[in-house]
């Protein structure tokens, strides 16, 4: 039962156990990596532990577009791969926290969408489950912040059956159309 299907017909309590199921694999798979991480929509944080008193010089990190290999000189990486989204190298930094973490920061390329994994070689997480912090409009730059207005205000009149910022736009066209045309019979016209 693994269809779309099959999750439809499922009562709650069994898409709940679903879930839950799903989850703690999800878990347990991403807590067997060598690393941790974290992400926002458009950056992600790669926390790598390393032998205590590891030193920078110690370390071989390799950040590229489309790779990242974490290790000690001389040893086999900690981790390597292939990332499974391009990264803006310039933008990407690491650092060596008290002696024993290497943290490392991947800017995304494309800053609107979730990554399912770090390495592709590495388990996947459904980002389909993925909860963002909330973002204040404040937060986004104008032309974004304008959609965000619009759709709202559309999903607004559209909750109190009145007419959307498009179809406003339409009726007010059309009342300066038929003030120019006066000579025009429009009550047997039906516009939508």
């Amino acid at each position: 039962m693994s269809s779309i299907d099959d999750y439809d017909k499922l009562s709650k309590e069994e898409r709940e156990a679903r879930e839950k199921a799903d989850r703690d694999r999800e878990a347990a798979e991403q807590a067997e990596l060598p690393y941790s991480w974290t992400q926002q929509l458009g950056d992600v944080d790669v926390t790598v532990p390393v032998p205590k008193g590891t030193r920078g010089r110690d370390l071989n990190v390799v950040i590229q577009k489309k790779k990242l290999s974490v290790g000690l000189k001389g040893k086999e990486p900690i981790l390597s791969g292939e990332l499974c989204k391009d990264i803006k190298i310039d933008e990407s930094t690491w650092t060596l926290e008290d002696q024993e973490t290497v943290l490392i920061h991947l800017e995304k390329q494309n800053q609107q969408q979730w990554w399912e994994n770090v390495l592709t070689h590495h388990p996947k997480i459904d980002t389909t489950k993925i909860q963002p912090e909330n973002s204040k409009l404040s937060d986004l730059d104008g032309e974004t912040r304008g959609m965000v207005e619009k759709m709202m205000f559309d999903n607004q009149q559209k909750q109190m059956g009145k007419p959307t910022s498009d179809e406003l736009k339409k009726m007010e066209a059309l009342k300066k159309f038929q003030a120019a045309h006066p000579e025009l019979d429009f009550s047997q016209a039906k516009i939508s």
